[in-house]
């Protein structure tokens, strides 16, 4: 009896390396959803102006909006098989991405990155520039880019449900020649970029250029290889896909717009009321609401804690679903990982922030592509070696060193010092400062995390 319950009990085992790279992205996945994005939310609502909070929620909200039609796409295309022909898709993702492609170059050249203009006055309402929005409403820019990312994973997947037409394969290729050349070129890309961008040895648009080739190739190995992942239990993936999309995505962007969308006119509502206008507002002059008021520090704790409690609560809900509903679990974890890394890039266009939103973009597609590396029979029987003290010292200090490491990566973006806080000294290009502790930082503890997950690797420890 104790055999057959061994013999049960042993595809649950995981390698400890494997089991380390689950614990990194769930890790990343708790502090984004839990720690950054709600006080992201809370910083903006309570800041002097409310554009930044305009702005954000609205690229937030069309992200997810955006993610949850490339899923449509998907299940469109591979549910089991495609019902609307590949062909046809693949000619309106083109028409989509030359449209998004326009409207970014458009906005680069024009200079025209904002809508509306000080100087617009359409259908003024509330004190509005167009309607009761106020200047600098609307960013253009991340608007062109989400076009342009729909259109492109249309094409992709478009071209990919061809090949399968021709090709009855539906094996999980792995990590194929393909992925891992992607994957390597993007961290190599990564890493000049980080020489450069801390040591001030190229210019700007190279910059761009090279982290916007590692973005487009890490975006490129993520999908590639969520595809081959899912290719073999579709009919268990596809229900729990569409769950992620038109639960998950779809109610969170139209959430978010909805909110971009009744901001002001909700400020004017609740201004004038007795007891919940003093507590909600905060207006700067009472002839001029709502394009002078912002949400107290109340109403963010309020929404803050809204927020906060609904990822928290699919939090506890991924850890109940993962016995019974792993495929969900996994797929909807990677998946989400990969729209945190793109609304890092449309949520901060500027100049000054465009350069290390792309590199966190770059870097957190990279983790998310590994991640589903490692759920390809993540169960599979690795090895039979017990920890020991040796491997328990690996495990922990590879875990503290990919947490520091962590640390000095985030510490380098260039965004606004209420919205992530250094937690590491690093060099603002432009700047008077010329600390590189968060990159030395980053290069040292990268290289010690590497060496002992290397040798965690080849142990073969099982948990």
């Amino acid at each position: 009896m104790q055999q057959v319950t061994q013999q049960r009990e042993l595809p649950e085992r995981m390698s400890w390396a494997r089991a380390m790279v689950f614990a990194i992205g769930f890790f990343l996945l708790a502090a984004m959803l839990i720690g950054q994005i709600p006080g992201y939310v809370y910083n903006a609502m309570t800041a002097s102006s409310l554009v930044e909070f305009e702005r954000g929620v609205l690229s937030l909200g069309l992200i997810c909006l955006a993610c949850f039609a490339v899923i449509m796409v998907i299940e469109l295309l591979f549910d089991p098989k495609p019902v609307v022909p590949p062909a046809l898709l693949a000619g309106v993702g083109a028409i989509v991405t030359i449209v998004g492609l326009a409207v970014t170059v458009a906005v680069g050249m024009t200079g025209y990155r904002d809508f509306p203009q000080a100087e617009t006055n359409i259908l003024p309402l509330l004190g509005g520039r167009f309607l009761w929005f106020q200047p600098d409403a609307i960013d253009l820019v991340a608007i062109g880019l989400i076009i342009l990312f729909v259109g492109v994973a249309t094409v992709f997947y478009s071209v990919l449900a061809m090949r399968e037409l021709r090709n009855p394969d539906r094996r999980d290729l792995g990590t194929t020649p393909a992925v891992r050349w992607m994957i390597i070129l993007s961290s190599l890309l990564l890493i000049v970029f980080l020489y450069c961008y801390n040591y001030d040895v190229a210019s700007a648009l190279f910059q761009n250029i090279v982290l916007g080739v590692a973005v487009f190739l890490a975006l490129g190995a993520f999908a590639l290889r969520l595809h081959y992942l899912m290719r073999p239990v579709r009919k268990r993936v596809m229900p729990g896909l569409y769950a992620v999309g038109a639960l998950g995505l779809a109610q969170t962007g139209a959430a978010f717009v909805l909110l971009w969308i009744i901001a002001y006119p909700l400020l004017a509502l609740i201004h004038p009321l007795p007891v919940l206008g003093p507590y909600l507002t905060n207006c700067l002059r009472a002839t001029a609401v709502p394009g002078s008021c912002t949400f107290s520090q109340d109403a963010g704790y309020i929404v803050d804690a809204i927020i906060t409690s609904s990822f928290f609560g699919a939090m506890l809900a991924a850890i109940w679903a993962w016995k019974s509903n792993r495929n969900l679990v996994v797929v909807g974890s990677v998946v989400i990982t990969a729209v945190i890394a793109l609304t890092a890039l449309v949520m901060h266009t500027s100049a000054t922030a465009l350069p290390t939103a792309m590199m966190l973009c770059a870097g957190i597609l990279i983790v998310a592509t590994v991640w589903t590396i490692t759920a390809r029979r993540e169960f599979a029987v690795v090895g039979e070696n017990n920890l020991g003290c040796l491997g328990q010292w690996l495990v922990m200090g590879t875990c503290l060193f990919v947490y520091l490491a962590s640390f000095a990566f985030f510490s380098m973006a260039n965004f606004a010092a209420e919205e992530t806080p250094p937690n590491i000294p690093n060099t603002i290009p432009g700047g008077a400062s010329s600390a590189k502790d968060a990159f030395v930082m980053l290069v040292l503890f990268a290289i010690l995390g590497a060496i002992q997950f290397f040798f965690l690797t080849r142990n073969r420890y099982r948990v």
